[in-house]
């Protein structure tokens, strides 16, 4: 019998083996809570509330020969937990991230599954944050008067149907903080930038940040919600907690998009969900909650930067850059004796036009036509300083040949980076080829947009080594928006190397690690 059948015309043990079902599972507990809502036809709500469960059961997981966070089922996490001899190793995510629509369900759900963990156990610790208090509020009172409903029709489910043995501690009066029978504290709601000194939390979660475009331009904002969640918010988690965070994607400078070009990014499972599956055909994610009419109305009398970033998750500055993706790797190629091997070694140069320019610097192994990154020296230093430590880098790397720009006074600091290297370091091995560019830059750098996303590897943790080149690699834009263009300047004197354009060509030599 479905379990959106009318349960009063059911008998006790039918019942039973109904709640039974939505305790055990989110996405059941969901459809008895609102079944007008929660439905099969409407899948990202499915996929949402599985992901959530999954995350709370530790079975989003990573093998050690993954690189991706997968969701696996209770039988493929049987098969992994055998403890047979060999059983792969693998790590549990801890970290979900969900970017969702507009009013697609996502508040919603999430006051529902802070109900379903305090009813799986009244030991959890919960804090909730919403954009302000106002929101916090009524965010704070959904899960308290789910929890504390009364029955007043035999034909509707009430959270005690499920979990009679749940109930708010007397005497809590306040829906912000409170606290299950038997426990001193279980619940926070605030919001954010609010206070939460002295009190620690299981499971954190964080539901739209940003109210508007308005906050989504304001650095100001951001770095405010940046500073708070760093100094403030990640205080709060226990160890081992779990960290929600569910919202609508505007800017690379949200807090989703801080969190995914740290350090911690790796640890995060990205659930990425768009309004519009396929613009073309018309089909919708969900037509019942947004159809495509009304999608394509909105469209056209929104900013198209905003619109993609609100219904299809793509953040306003990303929408527009220069590349879309790289390419990286984790080692590079090796003969069958483990030796690193490249048919050479190289490296470009482009020195600071200006002073709020940056000296860029990048070496790479060259192997059958792709380019390997080694290092990279990006800085606005003096000449000072970055003469000599040029010298140091292309010597580490085992450069062969370096080309330098020697527009702007680059020619003097290609002669000086090669004295240093003679004199400090006694070796001839590196070749300077110091030379004008006469082409136009911008023209260059979109000729060899495919060439560097297809042909340019990094190394896996780039963003880590090289921050700064990291970003405005990553930040760049097609249309105007850029402070400087030095990274990709240089990305794309690399490329034209690869590819031959080098008048400059060396014999191809085979050394080993080369500092790998």
């Amino acid at each position: 019998m479905s379990i959106l059948k009318d349960l009063a015309n059911q008998g006790t043990s039918a019942k039973n083996k109904i709640y039974t079902l939505a305790r055990e599972s989110f996405w059941e507990y969901c459809k008895l809570m609102n079944p007008k809502f929660y439905k099969e036809s409407r899948p990202h709500l499915k996929n949402i509330a599985h992901s959530l469960q999954a995350l709370y059961e530790g079975r989003i997981i990573k093998l050690h020969t993954d690189d991706q966070w997968k969701v696996y089922s209770y039988d493929e996490m049987k098969n992994i937990c055998s403890g047979k001899p060999g059983e792969p190793e693998y790590i549990v995510c801890k970290k979900l991230m969900m970017n969702i629509p507009p009013r697609h369900g996502k508040s919603y759900i999430m006051s529902l599954f802070t109900q379903w963990v305090l009813g799986k156990n009244n030991e959890n610790r919960i804090i909730t944050v919403a954009y302000n208090e106002t929101l916090s509020s009524r965010f704070s009172a959904g899960v308290w008067d789910g929890i504390d409903a009364t029955k007043l029709d035999n034909k509707l489910t009430i959270f005690s149907d499920i979990f009679p043995d749940t109930r708010i501690k007397q005497g809590d009066g306040s829906k912000q903080i409170w606290a299950l029978e038997g426990q001193f504290f279980n619940y926070l709601g605030t919001g954010f930038g609010g206070t939460i000194t002295g009190i620690g939390c299981r499971i954190g979660i964080i539901d739209d940040p940003i109210k508007n475009a308005e906050e989504a331009f304001n650095d100001r904002v951001l770095e405010n919600q940046w500073s708070w969640y760093t100094d403030t918010y990640l205080s709060r988690i226990e160890e081992g907690g779990l960290q929600v965070i569910i919202m609508t994607r505007w800017s690379s400078k949200d807090l989703c998009g801080k969190l995914l070009s740290s350090s911690e990014a790796h640890e995060w499972y990205e659930l990425k969900i768009k309004a519009c599956l396929d613009e073309e055909k018309g089909i919708m994610l969900c037509p019942e909650l947004l159809s495509f009419k009304s999608y394509m109305s909105k469209k056209k009398l929104t900013s198209l930067e905003i619109f993609m970033a609100n219904f299809q998750q793509e953040p306003i500055d990303v929408q527009g850059r220069l590349y879309s993706s790289f390419k990286t790797y984790k080692d590079v190629p090796r003969d069958d004796k483990g030796n690193a091997i490249f048919d050479r070694i190289i490296a470009y140069g482009d020195t600071a036009d200006t002073g709020s320019d940056w000296l860029c610097v990048i070496a790479a192994g060259e192997y059958m036509g792709e380019a390997y990154v080694l290092d990279v020296y990006y800085s606005t230093k003096g000449m000072e300083v970055t003469e000599s430590q040029t010298a140091k880098m292309l010597v580490e790397n085992n450069v062969n040949l370096a080309r330098i720009e020697s527009n702007n006074g680059g020619r003097g600091f290609a002669r000086n980076v090669e004295k240093i290297i003679w004199e400090k370091y006694k070796t001839r091995r590196v070749k300077i080829d110091w030379f004008h560019q006469s082409e136009n830059k911008i023209a260059r750098i979109r000729t060899n947009i495919t060439f560097v996303m297809e042909h340019i590897y990094f190394p896996v943790n780039w963003a880590d080594r090289w921050p700064e080149y990291y970003k405005d690699m990553t930040t760049y834009q097609r249309e105007g928006k850029n402070k400087h263009d030095d990274a990709p300047d240089a990305t794309t004197g690399l490329a034209e190397m690869i590819q031959g354009k080098s008048r400059n060509k060396l014999v191809p030599v085979k050394r080993s690690l080369f500092g790998i």
